[in-house]
């Protein structure tokens, strides 16, 4: 790969794998806390896991903080307190940095949220994924639709910056429905809102035993009603399942999109890392115990990789092709280290058949490219793949 420039901003993932229930659509790395967390123990595995990274990321700042899972709100807020204090200890955090914990619904507790205000966190995520009662059980939620409310409102009162998860095509679900939830979402006024197709991955107990779920038609139907319901409400469409009030865009999300680099520590925490002449993909152990193991002899990541010269191109912009803004030409080479004419006839065919539009300045995803984004990303596939 050639030198590139000056390293990308960099992000800090932490991930928490325990949840209270797995959910039956869930393909994440979580698993059910039956004996409870072992909360003391991953703290100083977490601490111990950035201690061993540090010399990757040496004198770097840290823009963006994001707490996800499983459950992160299964931890204290004293434990979350103590990993903020760590990071910041050991890596220069941006003053304004983005925070963000995620949250169920099921485990929200008014003190819990203030103490989590108190610790740093600034942004909160809740996966709400329905106020429907029928769709909540459905989709295995822990929480109900009255849960699901007073979660939102408990956190209003802590936070000034929050996104709610949504999904639609749920099973058994009307577009009456979905537009029903969609609207009590959005009568909430919340910052950010995610809104997700529900597929059915690998692995899940939905792809084993597939629920009845409206069919392609109806799902795509919902989804163009979700992109004008959200629209007539004031929120900006910026990402694929990404959808903001002006100026609330998750910068954390944002850079990942724009290619940036992220450190992933915590149980099955990927990364992404930018050095001088390579760009560095990491992977810690999944399983706790093993995670838990490695961690504390300093050895927690269990595979890692130098992405070849021939699959950064697609990398980049099966992650920059997300944003509805698309990316500024000048960044393909400066995230890549490649020049643009390694893409120029993969950009050329894009434009031919309607999926990308460009100028002398930016590159952007058509509505139609967006919608086949699979097919588009095709055509910057390596040759053989």
């Amino acid at each position: 790969m050639p030198a590139v420039g000056a390293p990308p901003p960099l992000s800090l993932y932490i991930h928490i794998p325990w949840c209270v229930r797995k959910c039956p659509y869930c393909d994440f790395n979580s698993h059910e806390a039956r004996s409870g967390v072992p909360e003391a123990e991953y703290v100083a595995a977490l601490v111990k896991d950035l201690e061993v990274a540090l010399p990757l990321v040496w004198g770097r700042k840290v823009v963006s903080v994001f707490f996800g899972g499983g459950t992160p709100s299964l931890l204290s807020a004293r434990a979350v307190d103590d990993i903020l204090t760590a990071v910041r200890t050991l890596l220069p955090l941006e003053p304004l940095s983005e925070i963000t914990l995620e949250a169920n619904p099921g485990t929200a507790e008014a003190q819990k949220f203030a103490d989590f205000r108190s610790a740093g966190v600034n942004r909160l995520s809740l996966g709400i994924q329905s106020f429907n009662p029928r769709h909540l059980k459905l989709l295995g939620r822990i929480h109900d639709d009255v849960e699901a409310r007073r979660a939102v409102e408990l956190a209003q009162r802590h936070f000034d910056n929050i996104n709610l998860d949504l999904m639609y095509a749920l099973p058994e679900q009307s577009m009456a429905e979905m537009l029903a939830d969609l609207r009590a979402a959005i009568g909430f006024a919340p910052q950010h809102l995610s809104a997700y197709h529900l597929t059915l991955e690998p692995n899940t107990q939905f792809y084993l035993a597939p629920p009845s779920l409206p069919d392609d038609d109806a799902a795509a139907e919902m989804q163009l009603a979700v992109e004008a319901e959200l629209a007539g409400a004031g929120y900006e469409h910026y990402e694929t399942s990404g959808f903001a009030q002006k100026g609330r865009r998750c910068q954390h999300n944002l850079n990942y999109w724009l290619f940036g680099d992220y450190l992933g520590i915590g149980a099955g925490a990927h990364g992404k890392l930018t050095q001088h002449d390579r760009v560095l993909r990491q992977m810690r152990y999944k399983q706790p115990k093993a995670y838990l193991e490695n961690a504390a002899r300093g050895a927690p990541v269990q595979e890692e990789r130098v992405v070849g010269a021939e699959d950064l191109g697609f990398e980049f912009m099966m992650n920059a092709l997300r944003l509805t803004d698309g990316f500024p030409l000048g960044l393909f080479e400066e995230r890549t280290g490649l020049p643009l004419a390694s893409v120029l006839g993969a950009l050329d065919e894009a434009e031919k058949r309607g999926l990308v539009t460009r100028d002398f300045v930016q590159v952007r995803p058509t509505e139609l490219g967006r919608r086949f984004l699979n097919e588009l990303l095709q055509g910057f596939l390596p040759e053989g793949e």
